[in-house]
């Protein structure tokens, strides 16, 4: 029986009218076009035959099509028409994780697809499509490391998940470190739901089971027994605490008016970039400051003479040109600034898997990490010939 074009055309369009028409329809097509793409093939390759087909599956319309594959007796027959659909797939896949990562749940991600192709796509066939990027960023996170990191900053952001039914905001411990060739690199990421130096204890077990041997200098906040801490895993690592955060807890211990003067001070004893100020100036300067504070505000009579602050003029013992970079963990805060970034679209997140995956994936792609860091290799201590 022959049908004319019109005929056809006729024929699907009212078959396509009916329930579940148009993915049977698709499917038919498919299948046809393997199948006549096989017939080709034999045509040209005498000595080879059919050997029935198995089965396959793509997705279209937000549907799963389902389909045979026609195969010959050598395997030698592979469909074009295949070929296109996975890339296709393929591309689909690449698009939600794109999106998701720009901070766009899962239902989100749905409602664009569906935009885009009129159709719903249902919450697991868009896991399904995040699997990818889960999967890559599971592997970057677990990567072999570098034995040698001439600088590394660390530091927490705090997210809200949901666990057992309730929502909480967990720690989630950032390790950002400075490469050799003076690059910056997230060496890891790490859930644990409170910060604390036990914390870290354990995450720098982790760095060091991942190939970290040595670190140049560490920069943190003010984390209290970090010091002892890093002593313990990186023996004779010198600890450098972030000034930023300093100078915010010491505006906070004194009257609005004063914050001005405080200010001031701060900025003398704290200087970067000259060569013939030393750590023994900045201690002196800091002993004269909270002297004078201290006839107004006791915290800072005791704050005088205690050695801990000390760990905050440590930069001073490296070169005057790399003194602003080292001095502060606003490196890592930024890079928080980004993760806070993508989480924000959502009240909480699901679970802390779905939290490393958004962190994971905004690190790994984070183009001012590319970029060589200037001058801050000129720090033979740290960047050693």
């Amino acid at each position: 029986m022959h049908f004319t074009k019109v005929q056809i055309s006729e024929l699907m369009r009212k078959h396509a009218e009916k329930e579940n028409g148009l993915h049977d329809l698709m499917e038919i097509m498919l299948e046809s076009m393997m199948v006549a793409e096989r017939s080709e093939f034999l045509h040209e390759n005498p000595q080879n035959k059919g050997n029935g087909y198995r089965f396959g599956h793509a997705y279209g319309q937000g549907r799963k099509l389902e389909f045979r594959i026609p195969r010959d007796r050598y395997g030698n027959f592979h469909p074009q028409i295949l070929a296109i659909l996975r890339n296709q797939e393929e591309e689909c896949d690449r698009l939600a994780g794109v999106l998701y990562t720009k901070g766009l749940t899962q239902e989100q991600v749905g409602d664009v697809f569906e935009q885009i192709y009129g159709q719903h796509y249902s919450k697991s066939s868009i896991s399904r499509m995040v699997d990818s990027v889960r999967t890559q960023v599971n592997a970057w996170l677990e990567r072999s490391l570098e034995s040698y990191y001439p600088v590394m900053f660390v530091d927490c952001v705090h997210i809200k998940i949901h666990r057992k039914r309730s929502v909480s905001s967990e720690a989630f411990y950032v390790a950002l470190a400075v490469t050799e060739e003076g690059r910056r690199d997230v060496l890891g990421i790490f859930n644990i739901p409170t910060e604390s130096a036990t914390g870290w204890s354990d995450i720098f077990d982790t760095l060091k089971e991942r190939g970290v041997q040595k670190i140049g200098l560490m920069v943190a906040d003010g984390i209290k027994g970090l010091d002892v801490v890093v002593g313990e895993k990186f023996p004779g690592t010198p600890l450098q605490r972030c000034v930023p955060h300093l100078k915010r807890n010491m505006f906070a211990k004194v009257s609005h008016g004063d914050k001005g003067a405080l200010a001031s001070d701060l900025r003398d004893i704290f200087r970067t970039g000259q060569r013939d100020y030393t750590i023994e100036m900045a201690w002196k300067k800091w002993q004269d400051m909270c002297e004078r504070w201290g006839k107004d505000y006791r915290a800072f009579k005791l704050m005088r003479n205690n050695a801990d602050y000390k760990a905050y003029m440590t930069y001073l013992n490296y070169a005057p040109e790399i003194q602003s970079m080292i001095y502060t963990t606003n490196w890592i805060e930024r890079l928080n600034r980004d993760f806070r970034r993508v989480t924000r679209m959502r009240t909480a997140m699901p679970n802390e898997e779905s939290v490393l995956t958004l962190m994971g994936s905004v690190a790994m792609e984070h183009k001012a990490f590319d970029r060589l860091l200037p001058n801050i290799t000129c720090d033979k201590t740290l960047f050693p010939d």
